[in-house]
């Protein structure tokens, strides 16, 4: 049902059915208009005063980058869409846009996505820190560019995400799958945060899968559903072309989101997004160290002694789960600068902690390899159990480094 029009600052508006519709907005005579009436809000009753300034904010949130174009009576504003480009390839494989099919299903996942104004820009200022390193190594591995937008299909190039089904990391690793391609996964480490680790990792997964598949498209599906699973439906249905595959809709989603992420990412200001260098995320500047840690030390002594904080390490390093450097070798990385620090302040922390660790020994045991609850629980006196309550320890899984406490 339509109401009486009200007249604020010289522009007409008129409530129908709960909606407030802008008329008479076909110049800029009529938006300077419409703009005058914000400022004359303070002069309106509280209600009317309400309704004018959401209608305000609401146009100009919605004023760029489209544009407003009356299309008929008692409309105000257009929204035009962004046309796909009429040929596309992903990976040096061209998609059959001309299967109506793969046209709509790409322009799904490319409309929801360049709607989606905020996350764009998001994914555009977090690609200035890390896309220059997944690039450098497509390079060195001789694989195709266009894989760097399955990072961001997968977790919009945050590091630290975890999925519901227990997938980790920006590159979204199961625990069984990371093992296999090489991450470090137990109760200390957990490579999966790693971006350079998980990296590497992905580009020898998604290799292995092409060569077992054959094409990039395919692999990159098996990458989201799962080899076993994609080769089972390809013997099912006699088929080995994705686009002509019957397969969970997540998967059959996925090529074409990863598809609508390139597009939008190699020309962002068609679509109405402008990103200068300032305003990308640069690459964090830090030294990468190997170290051989014999006994844990605590991440906060090795902070201090280097000059630097607990925060910054930890945040450079999250595969580290606990507050120690757990006992073994692998590398870590250090504020740009500071590397050279690292030998000695190691030695030194060694020595200490391991002087402590004497004077403590009848109330501590450092894991080491081939150690098991039974045997250190008989070299110590003590019961299985005993160690367990001790340690809060569910099950009988321990770490090699990692530090129990054998009596009270």
């Amino acid at each position: 049902m339509t109401q009486p029009k009200s007249f604020f600052g010289g522009l007409y508006m008129i409530r129908r059915r709960g909606r407030i519709h802008i008329q008479n907005c076909r110049n800029q005579k009529h938006l300077s208009l419409f703009f005058e009436c914000v400022v004359r809000m303070r002069s309106l009753p509280l209600f009317s005063r309400m309704t004018a300034f959401f209608v305000a904010l609401n146009f100009v949130m919605a004023l760029l980058p489209w544009r407003a174009f009356p299309a008929q009576k008692n409309a105000c504003l257009v929204l035009d869409g962004f046309a796909l480009p009429k040929a596309l390839s992903l990976c040096g494989e061209p998609m059959p846009l001309e299967n109506r099919c793969v046209w709509e299903m790409l322009d799904r996942e490319f409309t929801i996505a360049v709607w989606d104004r905020a996350q764009v820009f998001m994914w555009l200022k977090r690609a200035g820190r890390y896309f220059p390193h997944i690039e450098k190594e497509l390079a060195k591995a001789g694989m195709p560019e266009d894989l760097k937008y399955l990072a961001v299909a997968e977790s919009s190039l945050l590091t630290y995400i975890r999925s519901s089904e227990g997938a980790i990391g920006s590159w979204q690793f199961m625990a069984h799958t990371a093992r296999r391609n090489g991450l470090r996964k137990d109760g200390m480490i957990d490579e999966r945060l790693s971006f350079e680790h998980s990296t590497e990792a992905a580009l020898k997964h998604l290799r292995c899968l092409k060569d077992v598949l054959g094409t990039w498209t395919l692999a990159l599906a098996g990458y989201n559903c799962g080899k076993a699973r994609l080769e089972k439906e390809i013997e099912e249905q006699k088929i080995a072309d994705y686009y002509r595959l019957n397969l969970p809709l997540e998967t059959e989603r996925f090529i074409f989101r990863i598809a609508a992420i390139k597009i939008i990412m190699e020309n962002p200001k068609s679509y109405g997004y402008s990103l200068t260098q300032e305003q990308a995320y640069r690459p964090i500047e830090c030294d990468t160290v190997p170290v051989k840690i014999e006994v844990p030390l605590h991440i906060t002594d090795i902070a201090h002694a280097i000059g630097t904080d607990f925060k910054v390490l930890r945040e450079l390093n999250p595969q580290i789960l606990d507050y120690y450097l757990p006992a073994g070798q692998y590398t870590i990385k250090v504020p740009h600068g500071l590397a050279s620090r690292m030998p000695g302040v190691l030695k030194q922390l060694t020595q200490t902690a391991s002087r402590r660790m004497e004077k403590a020994s009848h109330h501590y045991h450092v894991v080491r390899p081939g150690d098991t609850l039974s045997n250190i629980a008989g070299q110590r006196g003590v019961s299985v159990a005993t160690l367990k309550r001790l340690n809060g320890i569910q099950g009988s899984l321990i770490m090699v480094g990692q530090m129990l406490r054998v009596s009270p």
